[in-house]
């Protein structure tokens, strides 16, 4: 009598557990996956130049302290233009150079290498930079951009991640009209981002304004000009509740 009773609760807690796992089924709710897109563009509002000062010397510490002067003088002169400025490299290694008489790498000394990225809104700023430090010994300028900055970039890329799932409800919502259906709460949603953020011109100064004026379509004429916009592309994928 025992091991029946033991064995009707057995079967009983079976039912019950059963019974609770067929309503969580129940109770899950219907999903629709789906992706969606918002593809824009920012103004190019900065142009940026590098430059790099190089020295080489017999001496270590001089070579280094030879390229920190030089950049603390650039530095200084930079300060009285509305330009940002970041260190963008800053190394000093042993240089060898193939010597073909004596057919073997001789030692010539040690080279230090500081780099200086500089940006502005005018790139008749950068022009000036230009002038005043191209053709100095030891300074070497490359490198020559325009691109988008993350001050301006930040809000345009929220407003397009906004627009995107938008965009993702609305094809969910045309889905789940198929079949009577509508689109309701967003249970996971994740997103990817594109965008091609800096353009470079030719190496030639005068030239490269000349083809950034020609892509902002209004012609140089002295002042602050733009290149074309820089296209901004935001992916997403959702789910959906289907009610």
């Amino acid at each position: 009598m025992k091991e029946k009773t033991v064995s009707i609760l057995a079967i009983a807690l079976c039912v019950c557990v059963l019974g609770v796992w067929g309503v969580n089924r129940l109770a899950e709710p219907r999903t629709i996956s789906v992706g969606g897109e918002c593809l824009t563009s920012a103004p190019k509002d900065r142009t940026a130049i590098t430059i790099r000062v190089t020295v080489v010397d017999k001496s270590a510490a001089k070579s280094m302290k030879l390229a920190s002067a030089k950049v603390a003088e650039m530095n200084e002169y930079l300060k009285t233009l509305d330009v940002k400025v970041q260190t963008s490299e800053f190394n000093s290694y042993e240089k060898n150079e193939w010597n073909r008489t004596t057919q073997k790498s001789e030692f010539v000394g040690i080279e230090t290498n500081i780099s200086l990225d500089v940006s502005a809104k005018n790139i008749d700023t950068i022009e000036t930079v230009l002038t005043k430090f191209a053709g100095q010994p030891d300074v070497f300028v490359s490198n020559l951009r325009m691109f988008t900055s993350a001050e301006t970039l930040k809000p345009v890329m929220e407003s397009c991640l906004e627009e995107a799932v938008k965009n993702a409800r609305e094809r969910a919502n045309a889905l789940a009209a198929g079949v009577g259906k509508r689109a309701g709460k967003m249970l996971a949603v994740s997103y990817s981002t594109g965008g091609s953020y800096n353009v470079h011109p030719t190496a030639n100064f005068r030239l490269a304004k000349a083809e950034m004026a020609m892509d902002s379509g209004s012609g140089y004429t002295g002042g602050a000009i733009t290149g074309k916009d820089t296209d901004v592309s935001v992916g997403v994928s959702a789910i959906f509740e289907i009610k």
